[in-house]
């Protein structure tokens, strides 16, 4: 069916893809916001931000794999995974899978949403038209900015063409300026656009109040690196939020969250769930922390810097640099804070000069992506505080599962770059990166032997 009609076509009584079942009632302050949120990157959660702050709920419509194939090209992430995602972020009040690739009166009506928002770039259908020229001609139709310098398109790109200009060397160097592309006044420009975006993740479910307080860890290169240190490093504040409950556990995640999707962040959720069945088995968490819009857990999470994910796995990874991991991470409402530059090995200093007091428990998900020598976790075993969470569905999904993903179905992903305008891989450029993948594929074997 042509994504013309499609978009027209309303589905029946009691077969709308999730409830309500009945039309609600049409609210300017309830907000639609719709797109194929592949493997979700910090644009998608930027653009929910600014629709959330136009409104006080935010409706978010997900394209079938089908639709999108149609229009846009295959997609790399199941709808499954990428309304994981969605419902993930912090400002998303609830998802509507399935919606049409061209948004459709009836649709937005029924989920009793007045305002249509997308940001100021054109997508067009199959047919080469406007995707919302239905919203747009009855004036419920809002823009905002889209986000600069993230895309799916740049993402793929970064995979075929195996580039590693997008590494971060220091975070902190490059949002004060010192470090970066270009003349020192456009450094500083860039930076402060950068932390700007940092403190507007950093707020909570409406968008503008103070959220998940964030952080820095200072250590020498070396130490961020090894396991034979145990300096304690500086954290700095870069952005101030809410801290703990008094009645919060302190629990503490760390990794590369590299290309953050479905296997994330269904880590976090099942840390927040574990978390809060601890609490009721103990008796002490119930349902009026709920009700006081607090969980039983204070979940930090710390995200380590593009050379230390680098040193570990190889090739370009990882995909996203630091800023843009970071962002993914903060967006997520099941996490409480966020520390950049957190140390591969959070050793007994590091966890006992924590900021929010030691932590309660450190948890680590069933798989490894990166290959390992030794084990990062040995303090916080030796202070019986470490918790691993089992097999989920999403396990599989990392990083290097996605890479692979665009690897096998590579010849339809490079004619959907070609499409975007954007520079061609060639299969040389393919062969290098299925050479790689290979080479650090049988270092992970070699590690595995000798550790």
């Amino acid at each position: 069916m042509a994504s013309g009609s499609l978009a027209q076509s309303v589905p029946k009584d009691g077969q709308w893809p999730v409830d309500p079942q009945e039309d609600l009632s049409i609210s300017q302050d309830r907000i639609w916001i719709d797109g194929c949120f592949d493997f979700s990157h910090h644009g998608h959660a930027g653009a929910m931000l600014q629709a959330r702050r136009l409104g006080k709920e935010l409706v978010v419509g997900v394209h079938s794999d089908e639709e999108i194939m149609e229009n846009k090209g295959p997609t790399v992430m199941t709808l499954k995974e990428r309304v994981s995602a969605v419902d993930a972020c912090r400002w998303s009040t609830h998802s509507v899978p399935y919606a049409p690739y061209v948004t459709a009166l009836p649709w937005i009506s029924h989920y009793g949403c007045h305002y249509v928002v997308h940001g100021d770039d054109i997508t067009s259908d199959s047919g080469g038209e406007d995707c919302y020229r239905f919203v747009k001609a009855a004036s419920r139709f809002l823009v905002v900015k889209r986000t600069p310098g993230i895309s799916t398109t740049d993402l793929v790109g970064r995979m075929l063409l195996c580039t590693k200009n997008h590494f971060i060397k220091s975070l902190s160097r490059v949002l004060s300026g010192a470090e970066g592309i270009g003349a020192s006044d456009e450094r500083a420009r860039t930076g402060k656009l950068m932390e700007q975006r940092i403190m507007d993740y950093a707020t909570d479910e409406t968008g503008l109040q103070p959220g998940p307080p964030v952080l820095s860890w200072s250590p020498s290169e070396a130490v961020n690196e090894s396991k034979k240190s145990d300096e304690i490093g500086t954290f700095s504040t870069m952005v101030d939020g809410q801290g703990p409950k008094a009645d919060q556990r302190i629990v503490y995640v760390d990794g590369g969250f590299d290309l953050f999707s479905s296997g994330h962040i269904e880590f976090l959720r099942q840390v927040l769930q574990t978390e809060e069945n601890i609490g009721r088995k103990a008796g002490w968490y119930d349902g009026h922390l709920a009700q006081d819009h607090h969980g039983p857990a204070y979940i930090v999470a710390g995200v380590h810097d593009d050379s230390v994910i680098n040193h570990w796995k190889g090739v370009n990874y990882p995909i996203m640099n630091i800023f843009e991991r970071g962002l993914c991470v903060l967006q997520c409402k099941y996490i409480s804070a966020v520390i950049f530059s957190a140390p591969f090995t959070p050793t007994r200093s590091y966890l006992a000069e924590f900021p929010f007091g030691t932590p309660n428990a450190v948890y680590h998900g069933p798989t490894s992506f990166m290959p390992l020598t030794y084990d990062p976790y040995v303090a916080a075993k030796d202070l019986q505080i470490y918790h691993e969470i089992g097999e989920h569905d999403f396990q599989h999904v990392n990083a290097g599962e996605i890479v692979r993903r665009i690897l096998k179905s590579r010849e339809l992903y490079e004619e959907r770059q070609r499409a975007k305008g954007e520079k061609s891989a060639g299969e040389e450029a393919i062969l290098r990166r299925e050479r790689m993948e290979n080479e650090a594929a049988d270092l992970e074997k070699e590690r595995a032997v000798n550790r």
